[in-house]
């Protein structure tokens, strides 16, 4: 598995640069909303729009935890990326649940395949720690 580490690292990172993506232009107006929060909402309503304004940064936090977990970078004390990483962990297994009983059909399938792989990825990083 350890061979893996690296790629499943990259798809994490990726996954996480994908939604920070969409959540930006969902907090810019993009005609996605079905996609998220529910998918009740073609366009966000304004406190929706400020959460997905706020995603990203969570997003570029938990990569940042889960890079340095893999040893990749070197921004936190190493418990905290081992704890992080575990947390990181949680918040995307949990995240399963919402999105698998959405009412929206997209947010269904897609969120809830993006937060499998997300839980999936970072279960590994957080059992296998550094690849480095």
């Amino acid at each position: 598995m350890n061979e893996l580490m690296p790629v499943l690292v990259v798809v994490f990172v990726a996954a996480l640069a994908v939604l920070s993506v969409m959540q930006l232009a969902l907090a810019f107006g993009a005609p996605w909303g079905s996609l998220a929060w529910g998918g009740q909402h073609r366009v966000l309503p304004g406190r929706l729009r400020v959460g997905s304004g706020v995603a990203p940064v969570l997003y570029v936090a938990f990569a940042a935890v889960v890079l340095d977990r893999a040893g990749w970078i070197d921004v936190v004390a190493e418990p905290v990326a081992r704890v992080g990483t575990w947390v990181v962990f949680g918040f995307a297994a949990l995240s399963v649940i919402p999105n698998a009983l959405s009412r929206s059909r997209p947010e269904r399938y897609v969120g809830t395949s993006v937060a499998l792989l997300l839980a999936v990825t970072s279960l590994v990083v957080a059992l296998g720690g550094a690849t480095t």
